[in-house]
Parts: C-alpha cells; sequence; structure tokens
C-alpha cells in the first residue's frame, strides 16, 4: 500500500514536476516559432510530444519527486486547454454555412469515429488505442485525442500513438490536397473545396495550410467547417463516455465518468458568440480581442504542458511494439476521409 505523501514532498512533487514540464513546453513554443517549423505548419503540441518523449527517462528516474506536476499538467491543465479552445469557435460562424455543411461534418465525424473504432478492434488494436486514432482524424487531431484519453482514462503511450497518426496524415493531406487541387485532380470549385478540407483534414493547422493555398474565401469557409467537427467533440465525449462505463467486456458496468470539461468548452463558445453582445458598450472592442487573444494563448500553452506530460510519462516499448497497427488504421481512416468526404461535398453541396 502506498504511503501518503508529506505535504512538503507532495508540494516538492508538484513544483518539481511542473518545472520539468514547463522547460520543456516553453522550448517547444520557442522551436513552433521557428521559419521551418511554421512554414510546415508544424504545432507546438506536435513539438511538445516528441521532446516530451524522448525525455521519459527522465522522468521514469525522477518519478518519485516530479509525478504530481506531471500528472497536474496531463489532467488538469489538459481539461482547462480544452474549455479555453471554445475561444476559437463562435455560433455565427457555423449558422452563416447553412445546413449541408454541417450535416457534412456531422456524418463526418460519426462514421469515421465509429468505422475507425470497429476497423482497428478487427486489426488487433486495443479498444482505447483505436478509439483514440478515430477521434483524432474524425474531429480535430491531436486536441480530440488529448479530450478522450481524458474522459476514457486510457493509459499515455496510447494517446502519443494516436496524436503521432493523426499529425502524420495530417501534414500529408495539408500538402497533398492544394496539389491535386491545382493540377485538376479535385473539379470543385473554391468554396466547395474548402468544405472538403474542413470536412475531411485532420488539425485545425493543416486545416488553414490546405485552405490557404486555394484562396482567401476557402480559408475561411474551411476553418469555419472544421470548428464545427471540433464543437461536435462534446456529443462524440458524452457518448462514448456512457458506452465505456456500460461495456460488458471490460468487467460489466461501470461508474459513467462524465467528461465535465466538455460543458465547460461548450459554455466557453457561447460565451464567445455573445461576448461582443454583453460586454460591447463599455468595452471597447480592441480591448475584447486582446483578451481573446491572450485566453486562446493561456489555451495553447495550457494544451502544450498536457502533450508534453503526456509524452513524459510514455512507455517506449508499448508505444514501439503497438505503433504499427496504428499507423495502418490511420492511413485507412484517411482514404476513407478524402475519398468519402471528396464524394459527400461532390453531390451534396
Amino acid at each position: 500500500m502506498t504511503q501518503p505523501q508529506s505535504p512538503q514532498k507532495a508540494f516538492s512533487s508538484y513544483f518539481n514536476g511542473l518545472v520539468l514540464v514547463a522547460v520543456i513546453s516553453f522550448s517547444a513554443l520557442y522551436f513552433a516559432r521557428m521559419d521551418l517549423m511554421v512554414s510546415l505548419h508544424l504545432s507546438p503540441l506536435l513539438i511538445g510530444v516528441i521532446i516530451g518523449t524522448l525525455a521519459s527517462s527522465i522522468f521514469k528516474h525522477s518519478k518519485s519527486f516530479t509525478q504530481n506536476g506531471v500528472n497536474f499538467s496531463a489532467k488538469k491543465l489538459l481539461r482547462l486547454g480544452i474549455i479555453l479552445y471554445g475561444f476559437n469557435v463562435t455560433l455565427n460562424e457555423i449558422t452563416s454555412l447553412g445546413a449541408a455543411p454541417v450535416v457534412i461534418a456531422f456524418v463526418v465525424v460519426a462514421v469515421i469515429f465509429t468505422l475507425g473504432t470497429y476497423i482497428g478492434m478487427k486489426m488487433g488494436l486495443d479498444r482505447d488505442t483505436s478509439m483514440l486514432v478515430s477521434c483524432g482524424s474524425a474531429v480535430c487531431g491531436a486536441a480530440a485525442v488529448l479530450a478522450l484519453e481524458s474522459a476514457i482514462k486510457s493509459e499515455p503511450y496510447k494517446g502519443v500513438i494516436a496524436v503521432g497518426t493523426v499529425v502524420i496524415f495530417g501534414i500529408i493531406a495539408m500538402f497533398l490536397y492544394p496539389i491535386l487541387y491545382h493540377i485538376g485532380v479535385i473539379p470543385l470549385l473554391p468554396i466547395n473545396e474548402g468544405i472538403y478540407i474542413g470536412a475531411t483534414l485532420h488539425e485545425v493547422a493543416n486545416v488553414a495550410g490546405a485552405a490557404s493555398a486555394i484562396s482567401p474565401e476557402a480559408e475561411s469557409v474551411a476553418v469555419t467547417i472544421k470548428m464545427i467537427r471540433v464543437i461536435l467533440l462534446v456529443p462524440l465525449l458524452l457518448v462514448v463516455s456512457y458506452v465505456v462505463s456500460h461495456d460488458s467486456h471490460m468487467g460489466g458496468r461501470k461508474r459513467l465518468q462524465v467528461p465535465w470539461f466538455a460543458f465547460g468548452f461548450l459554455a466557453v463558445v457561447l460565451f464567445h458568440s455573445y461576448m461582443s453582445r454583453i460586454f460591447g458598450d463599455w468595452i471597447a472592442a480592441d480591448t475584447l480581442e486582446s483578451v481573446v487573444a491572450a485566453l486562446r494563448y493561456v489555451c495553447n500553452v495550457c494544451l502544450v504542458f498536457a502533450m508534453v506530460a503526456l509524452g513524459l510519462q510514455v512507455d517506449l516499448n508499448k508505444f514501439i511494439s503497438s505503433g504499427g497497427k496504428a499507423f495502418t488504421l490511420a492511413l485507412i481512416l484517411f482514404a476513407i476521409l478524402a475519398g468519402g468526404g471528396f464524394l459527400l461535398v461532390k453531390f451534396f453541396i
């Protein structure tokens, strides 16, 4: 039985762990601003999880006096980051597109997650890894993986595997889609190409990068469609939490783990949507924009801290042994997204 820590040791473990995570996180934020990283649209989340994973041996040998801070970053700061992610979305942007793109986004999220989980388990992947890879492909890349990982409480290495798959195929798609469009392989109007990109690419950065190579209008539409997929993360987390709690193959009914941070995310979306109406009469618009920009930065920092903490907790042996099948699943989902998404946009927009 583990002995409880003294207050001094507990505080020291929080402090040391947070310092370790902070050093790596701010290094990742620094590297992400380098011209090469910016040109490749490599986010600090990706850089953070890579450095964290490479430094996992440091955490393994210092676990006794850094664990509290690393766990705090992986859980509490993660949820705060997901909640603050709502400042990237407004309801007005979504409703301005009409019903068809919203339906397409819903179909993509529902089909890719359900089909991906089924295919992954048939391939021999465990349920958690299958769901994490599928969620990252279906919704919004690394942020979605982190949110689902927190909701189902999977082992850290599974989340890192899932993040790795969606990052790689997201980057491939970001460069491939504009090339195929400009050589005429994708016969869509620029606006419809924006819908296609927003409905099928993984990360927000991937969407913005690919769509900006088409036209400003395509970029605006693509990012908005992507935000619809982000919002759909909320009902997805609720459904998955309910199903997992009633999974008879996991030892019978379990206590339902409600992802309350998902409601926090939705509340922030609503607040962000009506913020100017609430405060517009007595706070300048520039000031509100500055506050939102600051909160977005805090969101980004929290998510980077969470990714670094996730990487630090990785068991590299398990990561290597499970990675191949996960990448195969991500490849299959990438092909389904590219082909199925094109057909949806071609025939329903």
